[in-house]
């Protein structure tokens, strides 16, 4: 039995105020009504931790192994028979060395999660990635992990330092033209692609993608054009990236979510993805360092330093410390590729299957873009609201994750159990998505849930129940720090297509993606594109 159980369950100086806001959805009580005594009877009168619902590591293991329950599922999948097995809220015990998980399907216990999280939230996973970066290749990151594979005071630290440069929509706004640019080519490449007859490009089409999204991300990332969708379409150090991408991922999902005795036992899946990382690791370390060698022979040959508007992230970070801005630099490339192409794929699949929606959608863009090749002005960002509901509405159908995770900094409640600190917490929100207790007429797409009226929210009739069931970007401090540089690619992206093409997908879209430790697309991506009259 864990030690806090053994004691009078008392919170700490403070928390009414998070109380506050933690009911102010739900209006439970008021602040004045809740109070520490009322804190103190949740706990007392909760169930103990040992009573959540779990099968014995044994049992479990079984069916991880071939031909068992769960050998073959994805992540979205897996958690959704878990759910069926054990009900919203229930414990999954730690395999060889693993800590156990609290998995939870309920909004309630989202809230209570993130509320709770302190000024330092800790995200468990990827650990494979920070013994990579600490031991592996120690040599390239000394002590500088990342702010995936860091934690505590050391990531705050380092968020602190990146933030004014990646959150601040000033600062994201300033890459808005060179994204345009290779927003241009994208479309080029797709006339030049698509047959000719059908007007459908190649089921390869997420290998286009592909080179769009790592070419966004590096002029933002390296102020550096790669050509990925022009001249180097075959660029071997791209396609390493790409290819290494898919597998690093559908290797983490194995070593992450799976039972693995990695930290015990060299597996052959840990050999396959140390191996992979290094191909990551290596490839994209070259174009970093030709981006950092062109700054330092321009400033060798006395060429003035550029304006703000026109340096990179890495530019700017250079200014602060040399290894953060590399492996700021690295973090944005490894990320920004599979991750986007996924977002923007799900929200291609929703407006040709919704061509009414997708209708409604061009005579918005119509208005920030009246020709093909316009370009986009800062008062543009202010009128694409319904652009950005159709995003939102898509991520919620097509969700890159099955949900956000932390570690609990306090003793909390959740759905009637007590959870100590220090516990995993998982909170499956993709579970969710279609379930109409949450989403009215959750299996339509209906970017309109999302607007917002001149006198107020949209009809409450469309509306989420809560703001908890629908984080695509992570929640307070730990929210992801690329969300507006990928938001800004993805807008631009959709809107310059839109202009340019009425969309269609002529196939079926079951099984259209793959959840792994991030979805990826799982069906060929024979879209077709007519042009716009």
């Amino acid at each position: 039995m864990f030690k806090c159980h053994r004691h009078v369950f008392t919170y700490p100086k403070g928390i009414s105020k998070q109380l506050r806001l933690l009911y102010s959805t739900s209006s439970i009580k008021t602040v004045n009504e809740y109070n520490s005594y009322d804190l103190q009877m949740e706990w007392t009168q909760a169930k103990p931790f040992e009573l959540l619902p779990h099968e014995n590591r044994l049992s479990m293991l079984m069916k991880f192994l071939p031909g068992g329950k769960y050998a073959t599922l994805d992540a979205a999948k897996l958690f959704l028979e878990m759910k069926q097995d054990f009900g919203d809220i229930h414990l999954l015990l730690g395999l060889f060395g693993k800590k156990s998980f609290v998995l939870t399907h309920n909004p309630k216990d989202f809230e209570m999660v993130l509320r709770n999280e302190g000024i330092w939230p800790r995200r468990p996973g990827l650990e494979i990635l920070g013994h990579y970066r600490s031991v592996v290749r120690k040599d390239f990151y000394h002590n500088t992990k990342g702010l995936l594979a860091s934690a505590g005071k050391k990531w705050g630290d380092l968020r602190s330092v990146v933030n004014p440069v990646l959150m601040q929509p000033k600062n994201v706004r300033l890459y808005m033209h060179k994204m345009s640019n290779v927003n241009k080519d994208l479309i080029e490449r797709i006339r030049t692609i698509r047959d000719p007859q059908t007007l459908e490009v190649p089921a390869t089409f997420e290998e286009e993608l592909n080179r769009w999204t790592l070419e966004s991300v590096s002029v933002v990332a390296l102020d550096k054009q790669l050509g990925l969708l022009t001249e180097q379409l075959n660029d071997p150090k791209a396609n390493q990236i790409f290819d290494s991408l898919t597998q690093f991922f559908k290797l983490i999902f194995k070593i992450e979510f799976q039972p693995s005795i990695w930290k015990f036992v060299r597996t052959p899946t840990y050999k396959k993805l140390i191996k992979t990382m290094d191909t990551i690791q290596d490839t994209i370390e070259i174009y970093i360092q030709e981006a950092i060698d062109c700054m330092e022979a321009e400033k060798k040959a006395g060429v003035p330093e550029k304006p703000e508007s026109e340096q990179s992230v890495l530019e700017k970070l250079l200014k602060v410390d040399k290894k953060i801005a590399q492996v700021m630099a690295m973090d944005m490339l490894m990320a920004g590729v599979d991750t986007t192409t996924t977002t923007f794929v799900g929200l291609l699949l929703c407006l040709s299957k919704n061509p009414e929606k997708q209708d409604t959608l061009r005579k918005e863009i119509l208005k920030i873009l009246p020709e093909k090749d316009s370009e986009f002005t800062e008062e543009a960002f202010a009128n694409m609201s319904y652009l950005r509901a159709c995003i939102k509405e898509s991520q919620r159908i097509y969700p890159l994750m099955v949900g956000n995770v932390r570690k609990t900094q306090k003793d909390i409640v959740l759905s009637g159990y007590r959870v100590p600190a220090g516990q995993q917490v998982y909170m499956v929100a993709a579970s969710l998505n279609n379930d109409e207790r949450y989403y009215p007429r959750a299996n339509e797409f209906l970017p309109e849930r999302w607007l917002r009226q001149e006198n107020g929210p949209t009809e409450t009739s469309l509306k989420p129940n809560s703001p908890f069931v629908f984080l695509p970007f992570g929640f307070g401090p730990r929210s992801c720090i690329g969300r507006r540089i990928v938001e800004m690619e993805i807008e631009l992206g959709i809107a310059r297509l839109i202009r340019n093409f009425h969309i269609e997908f002529n196939y079926p879209t079951e099984n259209a993606f793959k959840s792994l430790s991030v979805s990826i697309p799982n069906i060929p991506l024979n879209f077709k594109f007519s042009d716009v009259k």
